[in-house]
């Protein structure tokens, strides 16, 4: 079993972007290695901003996912 990479003893570990993402709900685990190494190269404002984007967007889920369905589209 395979995990994250240990931080070293000089700084506090801090969970990875793909690991808060995948915490946050989005399913890193089915995009591509391409798309994984851009996650992983945002910066913590960036992935704030992510973060926040998703949760609006989480609030407002049915009506989202309503829209989608009949338009067929998709965000993520």
């Amino acid at each position: 079993m395979t995990g994250p990479p240990s931080a070293s003893s000089e700084q506090p570990e801090k969970p990875s972007t793909e690991a808060a993402l995948y915490e946050a709900g989005l399913p890193v685990d089915l995009l591509t290695e391409e798309q994984r190494l851009v996650l992983s190269e945002l910066t913590p404002q960036e992935l704030t901003l992510l973060l926040d984007i998703k949760s609006r967007l989480d609030a407002v889920g049915p009506e989202v996912q309503a829209h989608g369905e009949i338009a067929g589209g998709a965000l993520f």
